[in-house]
């Protein structure tokens, strides 16, 4: 064994260590620094793909070698970014096509911050090229491309951590901790979640031409190719169904991974879910501004609701997670936690902010200060995995059941019935219509990745 692989391996026991300790904000990298960095490469160098590097430099020894983006402004300031994060202040290599970026690098780890649509090939073939993968929620646009990049993890036998930060959010850790392990909340029989935010954009730009500095056939990739008509970055994309599964597949994904991960939940034996663009019809967007859903699992109900419009009921968790058991309810954000008792007196935890230890947050565009800590102990489990050849918290078999359940309930929302998906033989149980629907065509040439032939 040489010296690299057990001073990394001695690194990560104490990594590990502080990150146990992560919920009181105390855990850092004053530690033992492995022989050489990690080699890294990010495909999708806009907003939180950035933002996920930056953690990852700031708590684990690495080198970043690779960025690739289809936008050159983009991808020029994120090299620049990088070059000022990284110890070693090389500027990294830079490319507008990922398949390049991993033919021509070895990575240790690659980092997926592409729209949803990409997440599926990105992933399968940095496996295949040898690399550990952190990807973005949701991990895909469509239920075969789970199966497929679930298949290629395990195929390759690689760590992919899915970036479901909840499971490592430390006043999450600890509300699971003090209140759902412990039994104090007694049985729990129903779950809600939901989101208030107005996020839905709803603007109906004009035809426009495509800039110069944008690839947009590529950034479409196996997407259908819409008119351009606006940069597609962060909020614009999220619009389309096209690119992604609306509000359910970005903000219910989060909160209904941490309610199966908390409460220990597998598979929904049934979906069900109603909604529209009920409102907000004046825009081009094609996501429902109004949806509830349903997630059976035997005699608990875990129930979603969002509106991209109007008022939250409860000012302070207008997206948020509640789980309601025998004697009293947990009431969780990303910002804070309540316990409320049926009996006794509540208790209240906000989430502990590092702006002290890593000052460089404050100058990071566009950052949520209360997810960093999260993000931070995500990226370390994810290391540890790599490490210890296990598999992180957030395991993209995780990431696919909730992903995967996801985008059941806009499928039900679509044809307007209950599903039940069986994992075994890959159908919607008797549903053909729906079980046609698990899949996608992708625009040609790209070829829509197959779970037997990864």
């Amino acid at each position: 064994m040489n010296t690299f692989n057990i001073n990394r391996r001695n690194f990560l026991k104490g990594a590990m260590a502080t990150l146990a300790m992560s919920q009181f904000g105390t855990y850092g990298m004053d530690l033992i620094n492995p022989s050489k960095p990690y080699r890294v490469g990010l495909i999708g160098a806009g907003w939180y793909g950035k933002s996920d590097l930056f953690k990852l430099i700031q708590v684990v020894p690495v080198e970043v070698v690779a960025l690739c983006d289809v936008d050159k402004n983009m991808l020029n300031g994120a090299a620049e970014m990088v070059s000022k994060r990284q110890k070693s202040g090389k500027t990294p290599k830079l490319y507008g096509d990922y398949r390049k970026l991993l033919s021509e690098n070895e990575l240790d780890i690659v980092l997926i911050g592409t729209p949803d649509h990409w997440h599926a090939l990105n992933m399968i073939d940095a496996v295949k090229k040898g690399a550990n993968v952190y990807v973005q929620k949701p991990i895909s646009v469509d239920v075969m491309e789970g199966e497929a990049m679930l298949a290629a993890a395990r195929k390759y036998n690689k760590a992919v951590q899915v970036g479901m930060q909840r499971r490592s959010t430390p006043i999450f850790i600890e509300a699971k901790r003090d209140y759902i392990e412990s039994g104090l909340i007694g049985r729990i029989k129903h779950v809600e979640m939901c989101c208030y935010y107005p996020m839905r954009n709803n603007t109906n730009p004009p035809i426009k031409p495509v800039p110069d500095f944008l690839d947009y056939e590529m950034w479409t990739g196996p997407a259908p190719l819409r008119p351009y008509d606006n940069l597609p970055h962060r909020g614009w994309w999220r619009a389309f169904r096209e690119y992604g599964n609306g509000i359910v597949g970005d903000m219910c994904v989060h909160m209904y991974d941490a309610a199966r991960w908390m409460l220990d939940l597998g598979w929904p034996t049934k979906i069900t879910s109603v909604g529209g663009i009920y409102l907000q019809k004046e825009g081009k967007s094609n996501i429902s501004d109004t949806q509830t859903a349903v997630f059976e699992h035997g005699d608990l109900n875990c129930v979603w609701q969002h509106r991209s419009w109007g008022t939250s009921p409860d000012p302070d968790y207008p997206w948020a997670l509640f789980i309601y058991g025998e004697n009293g309810t947990l009431k969780l954000s990303t910002t804070r936690y309540d316990w409320v008792p049926l009996n006794g007196k509540s208790v209240r935890k906000d989430v502990a902010y590092e702006r002290e230890k890593y000052p460089e947050d404050l100058k990071e565009p566009g950052i949520e200060l209360h997810a960093a800590p999260a993000t931070r102990a995500h990226m370390l489990d994810f290391v540890a995995a790599i490490e210890g050849n296990k598999r992180p918290v957030s395991d993209i078999e995780q990431g696919y059941i909730s992903t995967t359940a996801c985008i059941l309930a806009n499928i039900s929302m679509d044809l307007g019935r209950p599903l039940v998906y069986d994992p075994e033989n890959k159908v919607v149980k008797n549903d053909p219509e729906a079980t046609m629907k698990l899949s996608r065509n992708y625009r040609s040439p790209w070829e829509h990745p197959d779970f037997r032939k990864v």
